[in-house]
């Protein structure tokens, strides 16, 4: 009984073998009588008579293998679809068809055609069938990478460069596709490759520069910017990279002139042009270039309004733009701020005789120490000048407050761009500090001239 079981179970086992083995070679018998009729016939000829045939018998399997080929080698891709869909359909009642090949053209057509999601069902089905073919698992990946799918492209590309470890078109691909999943540091060595192998793709630059930027390697980066400034594609874009890179480094200089090419750019994206006409206005700013960086904000106000942060900047630097010593006190190097505090005590006693006798610059403040002569008194003053916007509190005046009677000074001034707290104000009270805030300061600030 057992031995009757057994042999019943080889029988059947080597009868699957004989049918798959016999499938297998027909396969390859139909694929190669339609190679050996194209090439000994022509293509012109053995065309025509295909297309005769399928005239006649539009389900004529020898006759789509030749036209659905010769289209293929054409790149007529909507032909080629037709051709191995009708193959497709056929393949369920006829073994003989090939289904891998058939679903691997009809994505490889429809990738070709723009038609992504059609591609992408054709090539699963294609993977499927030939899970060890480089070209199903290549154009799966490519397919999945452009609807989005970037987790899944990359598992389908990297196992297509293991089938296929000399194939340096994989290199490009992958890259590309690592680096929109913002895998940067895996996309570099695939991207490096690629640009040795293309060194003129601007794509494979790009990537690899915004890639560098992101490994920190900002220097490398920064050269391959700068050469793709000029580029009508990714010109726009590399020039505000290379701009933010130099502000990062203080080269403003060389931001402004990233700035300025990308302005003579055409057909730039609207967000990138403002992107960039935004760093070009903070640029100008930190160069002390008010008058320049408002234009630039204004300009970006009436083009997109409530863009960013413009209104705030617009609103902080209007009265900076108007008034030239209100640019210094905030904005000037130290020495051209000392010069200003010594004119502004000057025009504050205007009436008296004023000697500096010491200047002390801190952190965050300059001090000034005086003698103040009139017909009437004469005085010690110590002035403190904050150049913060912010409000000053009351342990900072008590501190103040300290150094005055140390210096044995007379009277105290605490002079600020921005405002006092009210427990500094109280603390004040019935000592010898008086406070110039915002409004008596730009007052003031007016009739100096610098």
């Amino acid at each position: 009984m057992i031995y009757s079981l057994l042999i019943t179970i080889i029988v059947l086992a080597l009868s699957v073998v004989l049918i798959m083995t016999v499938m297998s070679v027909r396969r390859k018998v139909g694929k190669s009588g339609a190679r050996q009729k194209i090439q000994k016939k022509g293509k012109n000829v053995a065309l025509k008579e295909a297309q005769k045939k399928l005239a006649r018998d539009p389900k004529n399997v020898t006759a789509l293998r030749i036209v659905g080929e010769l289209y293929y080698e054409d790149k007529d891709w909507e032909k080629t679809l037709a051709a191995y869909k009708t193959l497709y359909d056929l393949s369920s009642s006829n073994l003989d068809i090939d289904i891998a090949k058939a679903t691997l053209r009809m994505g490889e057509a429809a990738f070709n055609l723009g038609n992504m999601e059609e591609a992408v069902a054709s090539l699963v089905t294609s993977v499927k069938r030939a899970p060890e073919s480089f070209e199903c698992n290549f154009y799966l990946g490519r397919a999945l990478c452009n609807i989005g799918e970037f987790d899944k492209a990359c598992a389908c590309l990297r196992k297509a460069k293991a089938l296929s470890p000399e194939n340096t078109e994989v290199n490009g691909v992958l890259g590309i596709c690592l680096f929109k999943a913002k895998k940067y540091k895996d996309a570099l060595p695939f991207l490096r490759q690629a640009v040795e192998e293309k060194p003129g793709d601007k794509e494979l630059m790009f990537s690899m520069a915004i890639s560098m930027t992101e490994c920190g390697l900002g220097d490398k980066a920064l050269k391959l910017f700068m050469h793709l400034r000029p580029d009508p594609q990714f010109g726009a874009e590399s020039c505000l990279e290379a701009g933010k890179l130099h502000e990062r480094i203080k080269d403003y200089n060389s931001a402004v002139q990233d700035y300025e090419i990308a302005q003579k750019l055409e057909n730039v994206p609207e967000q990138t042009a403002l992107q960039i006409k935004y760093r070009y206005a903070l640029t100008c700013i930190a160069m002390s270039d008010i008058s320049k960086g408002f234009a630039l904000l204004k300009q970006i106000q009436a083009q997109k309004a409530g863009y960013k942060d413009v209104d705030t900047l617009i609103a902080r630097y209007s009265e900076l733009n108007q008034n030239k010593n209100l640019q210094i006190y905030l904005m000037s190097g130290t020495s051209d701020f000392c010069t200003l505090c010594r004119k502004f005590i000057a025009v504050y006693h205007k009436d008296n005789f004023v000697k500096i006798e010491d200047v002390t610059v801190m952190s965050d403040c300059v001090e000034i120490i005086c003698d103040v002569e009139n017909p009437k008194w004469e005085a010690k003053q110590l002035f403190r000048f904050y150049r913060t916007q912010n409000v000053v509190g009351d342990l900072q005046i008590r501190e103040f407050h300290a150094k005055l009677r140390d210096a044995k000074c007379d009277t105290g001034y605490c002079v600020s761009m921005g405002n006092f707290s009210d427990s500094a104000h109280k603390y004040v009270d019935g000592r010898p500090v008086d406070f110039i805030e915002k409004d008596e300061l730009i007052k003031l600030l007016k009739k100096i001239s610098v």
